[in-house]
This record gives structure tokens, C-alpha cells and sequence, in this order.
């Protein structure tokens, strides 16, 4: 374990975050990113992780964020931002390896940020240098509203600082969008119809197209049919675009009952 000590979140929430110069880079050239620019006037939700491409990190930490960033939108956040001990090369990268749309990621390559919120720490053991511990927090017009600091203990604890913790947070009622999976075929008109639905509904979904290990044969065995497209919604199958449509009217038809 590192050998630092890490602030209890009542020693930050109420003060305002560290004034730091990120150096960021867009369309090949440097831009540089001060604190006010990110959270001046503005309601920002940031997660800070040990490391881009590390286990957790890309697994959950992230994914999950990526996914429900358009609710926490919608319940009045301006942006959430990923934070790490890594250069903007790295970052960049990271963001592309993972399909991130909803979530900013932004470089603190030098730690400066992470060192003025006391959560920098020594990971030289494995390699990995000085990196941030595991965070996140709800920050308005630059002042720390919530902190949420994983526990003090060995390894890489994930238990406080993930998306759905801080959501409940903001808007304990907010409903979150069930995950939605197509299986698609490429030059398939149903599956363009379905896609349209979901785009028209401002669903975001997975999708599975037809090639290499995916076939109608695999097809058949994971729904039981062999047409396309088949979407499933919060694991159960609704079927093909026709049933997509009247799974939709049929959820329209009950909130206007």
C-alpha cells in the first residue's frame, strides 16, 4: 500500500479544486486547459483513476460512466470528465480504444492536479510511478459539492467512486436506460429501420454486426431465430424491427393509459 495518507472527503468538499494548467492535445497540435476553463460556472461530475488500459479502469470504471453520462446530463451536469496520471498521447488513445462519445478525458501528466487533491500516490512497487487513487466528485462552479474516495486498503479498491454512487447522489429517482444489443447484418434494411428507431428515441445500444465468429448459425443459437435484425433490451429479446416498433408503441400506449 502506499505510504501516504489520503484526506477524508469532509477535509475537500466545500473547497475549491486545485488551479492546474492541463496540457492537452487536440487535432495534432497542444492546447493548454486551465482549471477555470473546465470548472468555472459550470456543474461537472470527474472521476480520477490510477491508469488508462489498466484492468478496472477500462473494464468498469469508464465503460460505465460512458453509459449513463447522458443521464447525469440530463439531471444537470455539464460534463463529466475522466482524470489520470497519464500523458495527453496516452489519453487519446485510451478514448479511442474505448468508443468513449459522452465522456471528456483529460491528461494530468504531471500529477498537479492529483497532488493538490492529496490523492497522489506511489505505485512504484508495480511499476507504475506516482498515480492518482481512485475517485470521484461532484464539483459546481469550482467548489467540491461531493467526494466520494475509495477505501484505504491494498490493491485497487471499486466500491464508492462509480457512476451509478454518484447518479443516486445527484437524483436518487433518476432512471437509467436499459442496455440495448442488436444483432445486424451489413446492407440490412430491417436492421437500418431498428437502428432509426433506436436513434429516434435517443437510445444507445451495442451493436453485434454479421462476420468472422457471427453468423446465422450463431444467430439462431443465442435467439432462437434466424431473421435480422434481433435486439435484445435489459436482457430479455423483444425480436426484429417490427417488434421493436410495437414494443415501443405498446410502451407508449401504457404511459398514456
Amino acid at each position: 500500500m502506499p505510504t501516504t495518507t489520503l484526506p477524508l472527503a469532509a477535509d475537500l468538499e466545500g473547497t475549491r479544486v486545485p488551479q492546474v494548467m492541463f496540457k492537452t492535445r487536440a487535432d495534432g497540435a497542444w492546447r493548454y486547459v486551465s482549471s477555470d476553463d473546465v470548472f468555472k460556472g459550470r456543474s461537472i461530475v470527474l472521476f480520477s483513476l490510477p491508469g488508462a488500459y489498466t484492468p478496472t479502469c477500462s473494464g468498469a470504471h469508464l465503460p460505465r460512466f460512458n453509459e449513463l453520462a447522458r443521464v447525469l446530463k440530463a439531471n444537470g451536469i455539464d460534463e463529466v470528465i475522466c482524470m489520470a496520471v497519464n500523458d495527453a498521447f496516452v489519453m487519446n488513445q485510451w478514448r479511442e480504444d474505448q468508443k468513449v462519445e459522452e465522456v471528456t478525458l483529460i491528461p494530468d501528466g504531471n500529477g498537479e492536479f492529483t497532488a493538490g487533491m492529496r490523492m497522489l500516490v506511489d505505485k512504484s512497487a508495480l511499476g507504475m510511478g506516482m498515480r492518482s487513487w481512485r475517485y470521484s466528485m461532484l464539483v459546481r462552479n469550482s467548489v467540491i459539492e461531493k467526494l466520494f474516495i475509495e477505501p484505504w486498503q491494498d490493491g485497487d479498491p471499486y466500491e464508492v467512486s462509480d457512476a451509478d454512487t454518484m447518479l443516486r447522489h445527484i437524483n436518487p429517482k433518476a432512471v437509467v436506460p436499459e442496455p440495448v444489443v442488436v444483432f445486424s447484418k451489413p446492407g440490412c434494411m430491417h436492421c437500418a429501420r431498428a437502428r432509426g428507431l433506436l436513434h429516434a428515441r435517443g437510445l444507445r445500444f451495442q451493436e453485434i454486426s454479421m462476420g468472422g465468429a457471427i453468423n446465422a448459425s450463431t444467430l439462431r443459437a443465442v435467439t432462437g431465430s434466424a431473421t435480422w435484425p434481433q435486439i435484445f433490451i435489459g436482457g430479455r429479446r423483444i425480436g426484429d424491427a417490427d417488434d421493436l416498433d410495437a414494443y415501443f408503441n405498446a410502451g407508449t400506449a401504457a404511459r398514456a393509459a
